[in-house]
């Protein structure tokens, strides 16, 4: 099994900044992509931020320039670095990763999430 836990929530005015963890543990044995999302009230989840093993990143355009995203594969570790909050960044957000475990099977699992609130 693979467990993620997410980190760094919380409730920021706008034009702010924070950053989101999400740590990684389990039964690894290597991560093809890692990626967060986020889902506001009454809104279907959205996928925000992504990054491959091979460093290539993609962000969704309404973050584009004011998020970033991270990995640091030797402690299985993700983040997400959001700058210039808005209100409508306002949503619960999940850490998801795929990859292989040590049996060989392929894994997708969901941090539980963490609230980002941004106030105007």
């Amino acid at each position: 099994q693979v467990q993620l836990v997410e980190s760094g929530g919380g409730l920021v005015q706008a034009g702010g900044s924070l950053r989101l963890s999400c740590a990684a543990s389990g039964s690894i044995f290597s991560i093809n992509v890692m990626e967060w999302y986020r889902q506001a009230p009454g809104k279907q989840r959205e996928s925000v931020a992504t990054i491959r093993s091979d460093g290539i990143t993609n962000y969704a355009d309404s973050v584009k320039g004011r998020f970033t995203i991270s990995s640091d594969n030797a402690k299985n570790m993700l983040y997400l670095q959001m700058n210039s909050l808005k209100p409508e960044d306002t949503a619960v957000y999940y850490c998801s990763v795929a990859g292989t475990t040590v049996w060989s099977t392929a894994f997708r699992s969901w941090g539980q999430g963490t609230q980002v609130t941004v106030s105007s």
